[in-house]
């Protein structure tokens, strides 16, 4: 059995923060070579490249430890989703500000309960929006949901076409220059498939 820590702040100005967290994690029987440190913002958490080593490397009768549920999920709902990769690994979590831990009773009934209520408000709020949206419609103000980069493809090729750069394209439609370079990519395997067809 591995005890794995996982520790991340928002920059990399906030050492101390990272330090508080690794101090915590050994307490909790890590060690320097099982705790995997980064330092991304929860805005970009799906390009956390040290958690999704770590979630590689657990398996069965292992732990993963964090100090606290901000430190790896956006909600508890997406603690929920990460919960259950762990799961499926056969490994169990430790949550420690919340004296949670999955792999005994008491902490997966815990973690459950917090789950479920999780869940309820998750429920209520989208509710809430369809209701609010309903009431928008109605009264002739709801616009809908801004165009996303994937909506703009046809732009994208029609200004790469006029020789603009990616930048100016990003900068033109507001979308990440990622999104351009992204959608530039699919258009071009698009049209070599279709040679490859014909």
């Amino acid at each position: 059995m591995m005890i794995y820590g996982y520790a991340r702040t928002s920059t990399v100005s906030q050492v101390a923060g990272l330090d508080d967290q690794v101090a915590k994690l050994k307490a909790a029987g890590c060690t320097d070579q099982t705790i995997f440190r980064e330092q991304v913002s929860s805005v970009k958490m799906e390009e956390r490249t040290e958690f999704a080593k770590v979630l590689k490397k657990i398996k069965q009768g292992d732990v993963l430890v964090f100090t606290s549920l901000s430190r790896v999920a956006r909600s508890m709902v997406h603690m929920m989703e990460i919960e259950a990769v762990v799961a499926a690994a056969g490994a169990s979590i430790r949550i420690l500000d919340m004296n949670v831990d999955t792999g005994t009773p008491q902490g997966r009934l815990t973690f459950n309960l917090f789950g479920s209520i999780a869940q309820f408000e998750l429920e209520n709020m989208l509710e809430r929006q369809k209701v609010g949206i309903a009431a928008a419609k109605a009264a002739g103000k709801y616009k809908g949901r801004a165009p996303t980069a994937k909506a703009k493809a046809d732009k994208v090729l029609a200004l790469e076409a006029k020789g603009l750069t990616k930048d100016e394209i990003a900068k033109a439609l507001d979308i990440g220059v990622a999104s351009v370079y992204r959608i530039l990519k699919e258009a071009k395997q698009a049209v070599l498939k279709t040679q490859a067809n014909v």
